[in-house]
């Protein structure tokens, strides 16, 4: 066969036109440390895989498949930040897709978005904080277990599940979980403005919605799945490439059942309370 003819079998039009290219990162599960093997979503685990989708060759957006009940603020906030950077520097624009649930910390990585979308059954917003945990003085009583705990610094052992609780220790928390309160509603405000339209008492009161009323709140910009928006978007024939991080080498078949069983047998009680934790941020959404 001529060179011409070869030339001409090879599919030189697509490299003048090459399809438009999306990427997606998935940010899915609980935000932060879940227990002592198991991590959430956090901004050390997300910053390769945030670099990547970026510098995708032709990529024309960033697509955020969010699934995430929340968790850690700060983790919340820094993995935010790192995207509306790379947003900046690669000038390419973002869009979030809200999936069973983006509410508190996953509606404010939602806010890291140009353009939010949701499904009408998806939950939303959930703009405030919360903190948990278990009062057990009584219990260590009727056990007739003393308590015994050394400090230097009045406030070190502050809201000690053993000790009765005080109410100028709820206060202090209180004022914390104010402060952190204040930062996700400057965010939202800031990266939502005035596409706001329902009141801030109601908007911050920490709330959630389907995606349906979340429309109306201007808490997302539109009903829609990733598939469907991006191709509208980018025409039919954009591709998706769903950027991923790279695969640890522990984490290979070979090593994956030997590790994973010291793992449960190093951890398993913390393992469970984790799994109890991330139930319970999960099931607060009735999921």
């Amino acid at each position: 066969m001529k060179v011409q003819e070869l030339l001409a079998e090879l599919p030189i039009e697509r490299f003048r036109n090459p399809p438009p290219v999306v990427a997606v990162v998935r940010l899915s599960g609980v935000i932060g440390q879940i227990g002592p093997l198991r991590g959430g979503l956090s901004l050390a685990g997300l910053a390769s895989t945030l670099e990547r989708a970026f510098k995708l060759y032709n990529v024309k957006s960033v697509a955020l498949a969010i699934n995430s009940p929340g968790g850690s603020p700060v983790q919340s906030a820094l993995i935010a930040r790192r995207i509306r950077a790379l947003a900046q520097e690669h000038e390419v624009p973002v869009l979030a897709f809200a999936e069973d649930v983006a509410a508190s910390g996953g509606y404010w990585l939602a806010c890291a978005a140009d353009e939010i979308f949701a499904d009408e059954n998806s939950i939303v917003g959930s703009i405030g904080v919360v903190s948990g945990g278990f009062g057990l003085s009584g219990l260590i009583r009727r056990l007739g277990v003393e308590r015994r705990l050394y400090t230097a610094g009045e406030r070190k052992a502050m809201l000690d599940p053993f000790l009765p609780e005080k109410p100028e220790d709820v206060e202090r928390l209180r004022a914390v979980q104010r402060d952190i309160h204040d930062s996700f509603k400057s965010w939202v405000g800031l990266r939502r403005g005035a596409k706001l339209k329902g009141s801030v008492e109601d908007l911050y009161s920490g709330e959630f919605w389907t995606g349906k009323r979340a429309l109306e709140l201007g808490l997302i910009d539109g009903i829609g799945d990733l598939r469907g928006v991006l191709r509208e978007r980018h025409g039919d024939n954009v591709k998706l490439r769903v950027i991923g991080p790279p695969r640890p080498w522990f984490r290979l078949p070979f090593l994956r059942s030997a590790i994973e069983e010291t793992d449960r047998a190093a951890a398993w009680t913390g393992q469970v309370m984790a799994a109890v934790e991330e139930r319970t941020l999960w099931s607060r959404y009735g999921l």
